[in-house]
């Protein structure tokens, strides 16, 4: 990076939260060349999928071998979301660079979608850790801490159990908990706000912002996190994926979006943008037919421009 005061990462989780979100399945020989794309473009960090049973979960059965293909590619941080330590342990031997679990701020959808109290899922993310620093204790683990702006089941989240639940995880031995927009409920002033309150709380754990489109605020919301210090962001190419609760509707953020609107404001991300559109050619060769989004690779890129 040129300049680390004026630089982000970005992070694609179009393979593991894109992936997962449609119903078709993507083939492992079409992964595998879209993850290529990805890495030529300049990504430094990418979720490549999720440890779960492959009944469960069929997009994913074949993440040993994509997370495989993504060690062999080099300079970047190959991450992998585990849901419980059986799933932590399946990733490690893998050997994924990074842990991502996923555990939710809200008390309904906690039950709803892994069947434990918040309570319990922090005592899962124990036993990971344990785990981790028993057998691979330079392996960092992050939370994305789902619905912390707000969730279909309960609607509004307290910002004290987000806070309380930050708390919680770093006392369990996690290197960072982001937050995540998990329904597209947030707005720039609440981003502002819970990221300050959590930074106030856990420090330099504070972690990505993950923001979802499905009301039109991703990139607004990014912005507003990026303006109390955020500097990791999660997005997907093509905005794939990310929000089943509003069907026809961009769910994650759009990556090229995002990576101009950086870039347009003097924000080094690493990343070809010429290339990283490039990268949505193969995408649609794996998954024929599904809707992707995106208003610069549809508008172009403005006359002259240049990536920092």
């Amino acid at each position: 990076m040129k300049n680390s005061i004026r630089s982000i990462l970005i992070s694609e989780v179009g393979p593991r939260d894109g992936l997962q979100s449609v119903q078709a399945t993507m083939s492992t020989a079409h992964k595998l060349r879209w993850i290529t794309a990805l890495h030529a473009a300049g990504l430094r960090e990418i979720e490549v999928g999720s440890f779960v049973p492959a009944k469960l979960l069929p997009q994913m059965a074949d993440v040993a071998d994509v997370v495989r293909h993504a060690l062999a590619l080099p300079g970047w941080t190959v991450m992998a979301l585990v849901p419980n330590a059986r799933g932590a342990e399946a990733a490690l031997q893998a050997g994924v660079h990074k842990l991502t679990i996923p555990v939710s701020a809200s008390a309904a959808h906690s039950l709803a979608n892994v069947r434990k109290t918040r309570e319990e899922m922090v005592a899962e993310v124990e036993r990971i850790v344990a785990l981790r620093n028993a057998t691979a204790p330079q392996v960092p683990i992050e939370v994305g801490m789902s619905t912390a702006f707000g969730c279909t089941l309960q609607a509004r989240v307290a910002d004290e159990d987000v806070v309380w639940l930050a708390s919680e995880l770093v006392r369990a031995g996690v290197d960072e908990v982001g937050l995540s927009d998990t329904t597209g409920m947030a707005n720039p002033a609440q981003v502002r706000r819970l990221f300050n309150l959590v930074r106030a709380e856990i420090g330099d754990k504070t972690g990505a912002a993950h923001m979802h489109n499905t009301r039109g605020l991703g990139l607004a919301n990014c912005l507003a996190a990026y303006d109390v210090g955020v500097r990791t962001f999660d997005a997907s190419l093509g905005g794939l994926g990310g929000c089943p609760y509003a069907p026809g509707a961009s769910g994650n953020v759009v990556t090229e979006d995002l990576v101009f609107m950086f870039e347009a404001m003097g924000i080094d991300t690493g990343i070809d943008i010429e290339k990283l559109m490039a990268a949505r050619a193969p995408l649609q060769a794996g998954l024929p037919g599904e809707p992707i989004y995106g208003m610069t690779p549809e508008a172009g890129l403005p006359k002259g421009f240049k990536n920092v």
